[in-house]
C-alpha cells in the first residue's frame, strides 16, 4: 500500500475542519468549493519583509498575481503596501480595481501586448521588458502618449540558455543604448528562473548588480533588480516525503498510472527562508553576501512570489457522491472535475492526502487504512484528482467531505474549466471574527 503524505496545516484550518460550517457550505453551495484565508497570506508577506528587514536591505515584495485570480490577496495587497506582478491586461485591471496603484505593479510575461503595455505606461508601472522587438514598441508609445515608460531588462539565465524568457548578452547590450537614447526609464534588470535553485537565484542575482553598475555608467539608474519567483513551498513532513519516494510503484496508483516527475512537495528551505537563504550567501566569486553586495551597490531587491504568499491561505472542498469497490481498493467520485485541481495541467498529480471529514461516524470495523483514488464527476477517463490510492483513515461514504489542503497557490484555477456544464467552484473567503469564523463569497467577477 502507499505510504501517507499528509500535509502541513494551521490551527485555523484544523479548527475548519473539525467544525460545521464546512459542511454547511457545501450544501448551500450545491458543489464544490474553494476557500480562502487572507490572514495566512497577510502573515507570509509579512514574514518576506521581515526578511528585508533583517538583513538591512531595500526590498520589495511583490505578489504575482497569477497563482490565484481571487480578489481578496490582490485587496489585502493593497492594503498592506505590496507591489502585484501582472502578466495581462485582466490582471491588470483587477489589480488597480482592487486598490493597487499603478506604481506598485509591475508587468511581467512575454511579448505583452500593446493595451497592456498601454495602460502599464498610463499607470506608471514597472514593466520588465523580455525582447528587442517589444522594446522597440514600448519605446514608440511612450513616445506618442508623452511619458516615459519605467523597465527593467530581463536577462537570459546562463544556466538555462535555451530558456524562452530573456535578453542575451548581445541584445541587453542594444537595448541599454536604446534606453539611453529613448524615452525610458531603466530602472534596472531581472531574470525568469525555473526550478527552486537557491544558488543559481544568489549567483544570478549577483551578476544584476554588477549590470546596474555598468548601465549607470550609460547614465542609466539602474537602482533595482529582480529575482522573479521560485520561492518553494513545504507541503509535507520530510520523513513522509522520503518515504513515498522511496517506496512508490505503479501499483501504488489507479490503473498503474505513471508520471514525469512531481512538485517537490517537501522543501527544506521553502518561503521566506529562501529569501534568507539567498540574502545571506555569498555569490560565487564574491567575498561578501549578496545583502552586503546589495547594500554597498544601492541596489534594492525586488521579489515576486505568488505560491510562497498563497502557502495555507486556501483549500478545496469537494462531496462524495459514489464508492466503487475495485480490486482492493475504492474508487471515489466527488462532485466536480480534476480541473479545479490543476496540478494536472503539468501532467503530474497534487500528491498531499486529502482529508476525509466523515458526514456520520463510523463503526470500528470501517477503520482503516482504506485505500482509494479519487475520479470526478466527468465521462472522462483521466478525469482524476488523485491517482493515487490514498490510505484513508476510515472507509469513505456517499456524503463526506474530501478537502485537499494548500491549494491557494496555482491549484485552484490556472486549468479551470466547466466542462459538462458544471459550475466553476465558487471561492468562498473565511476569516475569524472573535471566536467564530464569518465567511463571504470573493468579488472576483467570473
Amino acid at each position: 500500500m502507499t505510504t501517507a503524505l499528509p500535509s502541513h496545516t494551521t490551527p485555523a484550518v484544523r479548527a475548519l475542519l473539525a467544525g460545521p460550517l464546512l459542511d454547511e457550505l457545501s450544501h448551500g453551495l450545491d458543489g464544490p468549493y474553494h476557500v480562502l484565508l487572507p490572514e495566512r497570506f497577510d502573515a507570509n508577506a509579512a514574514a518576506f519583509r521581515n526578511v528585508f528587514a533583517e538583513a538591512d536591505v531595500d526590498g520589495r515584495v511583490y505578489y504575482a498575481k497569477k497563482a490565484n485570480k481571487a480578489a481578496v490577496y490582490a485587496e489585502r495587497a493593497a492594503v498592506a503596501g505590496l507591489g502585484v506582478d501582472v502578466a495581462s491586461h485582466g490582471e491588470l485591471r483587477e489589480a488597480l480595481a482592487a486598490g493597487v496603484r499603478g506604481e506598485d505593479l509591475v508587468a511581467t510575461g512575454p511579448a505583452k501586448a500593446d493595451g497592456l503595455l498601454r495602460v502599464a505606461v498610463l499607470q506608471g508601472a514597472l514593466i520588465a521588458v523580455d525582447a528587442l522587438d517589444e522594446l522597440d514598441r514600448l519605446i514608440a508609445l511612450a513616445d506618442e502618449l508623452g511619458r516615459p515608460a519605467r523597465v527593467l531588462l530581463r536577462r537570459l539565465p546562463p544556466e538555462q540558455p535555451h530558456s524562452r524568457f530573456g535578453l542575451s548578452d548581445g541584445e541587453l547590450k542594444t537595448a541599454l543604448r536604446r534606453c539611453v537614447d529613448g524615452p525610458v526609464g531603466m530602472e534596472g534588470f531581472s531574470f525568469h528562473l525555473s526550478g527552486y535553485d537557491v544558488r543559481q537565484r544568489t549567483d544570478l542575482a549577483a551578476e544584476l548588480v554588477t549590470l546596474c553598475t555598468r548601465a549607470r555608467a550609460l547614465g542609466l539608474r539602474a537602482d533595482r533588480i529582480s529575482v522573479g519567483g521560485g520561492f518553494a513551498v513545504d507541503y509535507v513532513a520530510a520523513e513522509d516525503w522520503r518515504r513515498f519516494e522511496e517506496s512508490q510503484r505503479p501499483e501504488h496508483f489507479h490503473a498503474e498510472k505513471s508520471f514525469e516527475g512531481f512538485y517537490p512537495y517537501h522543501s527544506p528551505v521553502a518561503g521566506a527562508d529562501a529569501l534568507r537563504t539567498i540574502l545571506t550567501a555569498t555569490p560565487t566569486g564574491q567575498v561578501t553576501t549578496l545583502a552586503e553586495l546589495l547594500r554597498a551597490a544601492g541596489v534594492a531587491l525586488l521579489v515576486e512570489p505568488g505560491r510562497a504568499l498563497l502557502d495555507q491561505a486556501g483549500f478545496t472542498v469537494f462531496r462524495v457522491q459514489g464508492v466503487k469497490e475495485r480490486d482492493g481498493y475504492a474508487i471515489l467520485t466527488v462532485d466536480g472535475s480534476s480541473l479545479s485541481l490543476s496540478e494536472q495541467w503539468f501532467d503530474s498529480e497534487f500528491l498531499p492526502d486529502p482529508v476525509l471529514v466523515p458526514a456520520t461516524a463510523r463503526p470500528v470495523a470501517d477503520a482503516g487504512p482504506y485505500p482509494a483514488c479519487v475520479g470526478a464527476a466527468t465521462c472522462l477517463e483521466s478525469d482524476m484528482l488523485t491517482w493515487r490510492k490514498i490510505p484513508f483513515p476510515v472507509r469513505p461514504a456517499v456524503g463526506d467531505l474530501l478537502v485537499y489542503l494548500n491549494t491557494a497557490g496555482y491549484q485552484m484555477d490556472s486549468n479551470e474549466s466547466p466542462f459538462h456544464d458544471l459550475p466553476l467552484p465558487p471561492k468562498v473567503v473565511v476569516e475569524l471574527s472573535g471566536s467564530r469564523f464569518r465567511w463571504r463569497l470573493d468579488r472576483h467577477p467570473r
